[in-house]
Order: structure tokens, then C-alpha cells, then sequence
């Protein structure tokens, strides 16, 4: 499993707290020579098991081509190249409409098999409000270039829980992205973190967080309808078509190890966690190692994310026998064979049935 994270945007979302710069000057040039570099240097390291590769940002539409093929020959070189199970490339709506099909295409011809746009809206006003370069329309004009191009694994990004994001506003947006059908629909719930615009804005009092009884309210709401529309609910945050669940987020919650590249990208060896610095004058790698606890926590944190659930054995060996049962008795958990999991409905309240058990 291979990460590399793209640190460019042209704008910046309200929202956003992950590390990207504006690409100026020769950032590109710099940014894929250290990425190649890093490349070389960790190669003993990556894992070929679930053969997944990951651009994520920032935005990596942004990078041009001939940056993105060198990065792709870096890792051929080194042993570590396509095909790949699945390889997946987060783009934003305005880039695909911009370039066109012939770069869809080309993604397509350099292996990309998996698309994640980031829509996370059809509400121009929300868009907007959001700073989203794309309009609506553009959100569907790029869909419909990906699927011209013949992709047939896509994933849609949208937004739900903001103060100003009525109901009527978010099932239109459910039902439009319904509509297009894509394979994959990863939904999040906004929180203010960080040093962004809307830190600010709720500082100062100009910007006031959803309560929680709207943001469980839309949350259900997509439940219902991805559920009608033949989606499985396989994530707290994601939904699928059978048989095109996310096999490198999979791996993230599996807690397989991978290798993330790039500027403020992190990397899991099984035992310890690194991270790059978020920089692009000679990023360095920062590491920790994970006592026994913190293994413990996260391997029940990741894995009754999933609506798989977690081994019951572990579940037991690890947590009170009596916290268990009670939350049985509540119906915030319940067992499926010799598993144990959270069942939809108590999936917006796990991280406080996580926080009972552990």
C-alpha cells in the first residue's frame, strides 16, 4: 500500500486544514524530485501484498502529467510499479472539466483505475460558501467526462452537518448524486479543526456549528436513501456498490502497513507510525513507536468502524466483559457470528460506544 499525497491547490476550501500550497514558480519541479527521492530511498519498505497506490491532497488534478509519469517511473524502477489492484487518483470537478478528456484518458493509460471527485455539493451557493472552484454543473460535466473516458470505479466526496445546509437542500444533493450512480459515495461530517477560514469565522462569531440533532438528522437521512438505492453501508463515512469497497482504505482500517510519500504525508510499519513534515524545503521524517495499549485502541477504534466489525475473542480479551454486555442490552453493539459490531443505526454515536469500551 502506497500513499502520496500531492500538497497543491489553487484555492483553499473554508473548511480545509490539510497542508497544500498555491504552485508557483517551479514547486513542481521541487516537489516531484524530492517525492522521486524519497521513492528511492524507501523502497525496502513498501509492501506489495494489497498492490494499492493513492494520490491524495491537496488536490492531485492539479500536478501535471509529465510530473505524475515521473513519479509513476520512479516506482517502476524500484520495483514497485503497475498494474495495481487499485490505484486511485483524487481529483476536483474544475480540473477535469478544464483539461478535458484527453487527460482523463491519460489517466487512464498511466493505470489509474479508480477516480474520487471531490463534489461535496450540488448547492452552488453552498460551493460557494465552501470556496469550491467547481459550480454544480460543472460537478456533473466532469462525471460525465470520467465515465466517457471509461472509468467504472468512481467515487463521489460530499459534505453534510453545516449550520447553513438545510434538509431540503442536502436530500436534493443525495438524490442528484444517487443519480449519477457512481460505484463509491464517501460522506463526511464538517468539523472546525485547525488554522483555516472557518476557524475564524466561528471565532468570530460569524459562523455557528450545525447541533448535533441536524447533523444525526442528515446523517440518517443518507442511510435511508443509499440503502434504497442498493448501497452497502460497509463504513461509517462510506458507502458502495457490492464489490467496489475502497481496498486501500480497507487496508488503512485492517491496519495493514503502508508507506505515505510526500510532504506531510504519514506512513504505518505495524508497530510504529512516521509523517513527513508539512514543507516542501526538504521535508523530513518524524517516527513513534506504538505501545501495546495504543495497538490495542486502535485495532478496536479502526476495526468497529467497519461494519464488519471486530474478532469477538479480541473484543473480549481486551474490554470489560460487563461494558460489553451492557452495550448488548442497549443495542449499541451487537454479534454476527463470532464478531462483534456497531450496528448502522448507533453509527453516528461510535466513537462514544469506542470510548465506553476502551
Amino acid at each position: 500500500m502506497i500513499y502520496i499525497h500531492v500538497p497543491f491547490c489553487k484555492s483553499f476550501c473554508t473548511y480545509c486544514d490539510f497542508y497544500s500550497e498555491i504552485p508557483e514558480g517551479d514547486l513542481f519541479e521541487s516537489y516531484t524530485a524530492q517525492v522521486c527521492a524519497e521513492i528511492r530511498r524507501r523502497a525496502a519498505e513498501m509492501d506489495d501484498e494489497l498492490k494499492t497506490l493513492y494520490f491524495g491532497g491537496g488536490t492531485p488534478s492539479v500536478l501535471p502529467l509529465t510530473h505524475l509519469t515521473r513519479i509513476l517511473l520512479a516506482l517502476e524502477q524500484c520495483g514497485h510499479g503497475g498494474p495495481f489492484t487499485e490505484f486511485t487518483l483524487e481529483a476536483n470537478p474544475e480540473d477535469i472539466v478544464e483539461k478535458g478528456l484527453p487527460y482523463v484518458e491519460s489517466l487512464r493509460q498511466l493505470g489509474v483505475n479508480r477516480m474520487s471527485l471531490g463534489i461535496q455539493s450540488f448547492d452552488d451557493e453552498l460551493l460557494r460558501w465552501m470556496n469550491r472552484r467547481h459550480s454544480a454543473q460543472g460537478a456533473r460535466d466532469a462525471f460525465r467526462l470520467v465515465r466517457q473516458a471509461g472509468f467504472e470505479n468512481v467515487s463521489i466526496d460530499l459534505i453534510f452537518g453545516l449550520s447553513n445546509l438545510s434538509d431540503e437542500v442536502w436530500g436534493k444533493t443525495i438524490d442528484e448524486a444517487l443519480s449519477l450512480n457512481p460505484e463509491h459515495i464517501s460522506c463526511y461530517q464538517l468539523t472546525v479543526e485547525g488554522d483555516n477560514v472557518l476557524a475564524t469565522r466561528l471565532e468570530n462569531g460569524e459562523y455557528e456549528e450545525a447541533p448535533e440533532e441536524l447533523c444525526r438528522r442528515q446523517y440518517d437521512m443518507l442511510c435511508v436513501k443509499a440503502a434504497h438505492a442498493g448501497y452497502n453501508h460497509y463504513e461509517i463515512s462510506n458507502f458502495a456498490k457490492p464489490g467496489f469497497e475502497a481496498v486501500h482504505n480497507g487496508g488503512y482500517w485492517a491496519r495493514r502497513p503502508y508507506v505515505g510519500l510526500g510532504p506531510s504525508a504519514h506512513s504505518f510499519s505495524g508497530r510504529g507510525r512516521s509523517w513527513n513534515d508539512a514543507t516542501l524545503d526538504g521535508y523530513r521524517s518524524t517516527s513513534e513507536a506504538l505501545s501495546p495499549e495504543d495497538e490495542k485502541v486502535e485495532t478496536l477504534m479502526l476495526a468497529l468502524r467497519t461494519a464488519k466489525g471486530i474478532d469477538a475473542a479480541f473484543l473480549l480479551a481486551n474490554c470489560r466483559e460487563e461494558d460489553v454486555q451492557r452495550l448488548l442490552d442497549q443495542g449499541a453493539l451487537c454479534k454476527t457470528g463470532c464478531r462483534y459490531r456497531i450496528p448502522e443505526d448507533h453509527f453516528f454515536v461510535s466513537d462514544e460506544i469506542i470510548r465506553e469500551l476502551v
